[in-house]
């Protein structure tokens, strides 16, 4: 079994910056997909990001791409999220997640463990 467990985020200025980290336990993960999901009130939970298990290739949705960077740091078995440039519509609830037996999905369904949540509430 796998425990992730979110920090960081909560309130910013549009335009700032933020940054989440992802803790995991429970087994290593350094051969595993991270990702980064968002779920925005009344809506779905859409795809942020997703990182490779070495680290060395990303993939970002087109509305956070340049100004969020997701990263890992499997010594620590933790993910990160920095986000830069925040704006309103990047408010939600922010999940990392696992996908267990590939990488770089942005389908939701296909990870297979997810942390409680964060939430970043970006004000204009």
């Amino acid at each position: 079994q796998v425990h992730l467990v979110e920090s960081g985020g909560g309130l910013v200025q549009a335009g700032g910056s933020s940054a989440l980290s992802c803790a995991a336990s429970g087994r290593t993960l350094s051969g595993n997909g991270l990702g980064w999901f968002r779920q925005a009130p009344g809506k779905e939970r859409e795809f942020v990001a997703a990182i490779s298990s070495g680290g060395s290739t990303t993939d970002y949705t087109e509305s956070v791409a340049g100004r969020f960077a997701i990263s890992r740091d499997n010594g620590k078995n933790t993910v990160y999220l920095r986000m830069n440039s925040l704006k309103p519509e990047d408010t939600a609830v922010y999940f990392c997640a696992v996908q267990m037996h590939s990488w770089g999905s942005r389908n939701d369904y296909e990870y297979d463990y997810w942390g409680q949540g964060t939430q970043v509430t970006v004000s204009s």
